[in-house]
């Protein structure tokens, strides 16, 4: 598979997601974004033995978009703070069949992880083994039969943006584990992480890359004018 690299330095890669591959490996044993990255690294520099690249945040399977990677130890340790301070900007993209009313605001839910269902869910009220999930939200277009979300998220709790958007009636196209009326026939959901901004953990120079859209008829009507 050859990655759609949005930035590469000798401490950061910051790739372009496709649908449907694992940032990181687990029990169906699908090779994960991870090992492709290594793999490429290994390729291009032709480094010897092990490549290190550590994962600092994830984006689900079905989700598209910008995801960064340390290729350093020093790199990992410093962007893992700036994730946990909120100093990083994530902003994504959804389509959701319903259209929230307001147009725009704020979501304040406190969610819970449901393993076995792998599975979160988003209530009004605190509840035990909560924890509380915060996004902004705007539509950003109107289609025909669907509307264009901007989403910034505040928190980074799982599944997050599927839960909250599913506990207002505005569940993402595609999302049929929350609630949407039908799936993908790709496997996709309608959720991409358009853009992410970090500071680059040695130089401390800001740094934005904005991820391109996947390819379907419903991305690209959001992208035209």
């Amino acid at each position: 598979m050859k990655l759609d690299i949005l930035f590469e330095d000798n401490h950061l890669l910051i790739i372009n997601k496709p649908i449907g591959v694992l940032v990181q490996g687990d029990k169906t044993g699908d090779i994960p974004l991870v090992d492709l990255a290594k793999a490429y690294i290994k390729q291009k520099y032709n480094k010897p033995g092990a490549v290190f690249l550590g994962v600092v945040h994830r984006l689900d399977r079905p989700t598209s978009g910008a995801i960064v990677f340390a290729r350093t130890s020093k790199a990992l340790e410093r962007l893992n703070l700036q994730f946990k301070e909120r100093v990083t900007k994530k902003v994504y993209w959804a389509i959701t069949k319903e259209t929230p009313n307001p147009s725009e605001g704020t979501l304040i839910h406190w969610t819970v992880r449901n393993q076995k269902q792998n599975k979160s869910y988003a209530h009004k009220k605190e509840t035990p083994e909560s924890k509380k999930a915060i996004l902004k939200y705007s539509i950003k277009k109107k289609l025909d039969n669907y509307s264009l979300l901007e989403i910034e998220l505040e928190t980074g709790r799982h599944h997050q943006i599927r839960a909250q958007l599913t506990a207002i009636g505005c569940p993402i196209k595609g999302d049929l584990k929350y609630g949407s009326a039908r799936s993908n026939p790709n496997g996709s959901i309608h959720l991409h992480a358009r853009s992410l901004e970090i500071l680059h953990p040695i130089s401390k120079e800001p740094i934005k890359c904005i991820a391109p859209l996947p390819k379907d008829a419903l991305w690209d009507a959001c992208s035209s004018d």
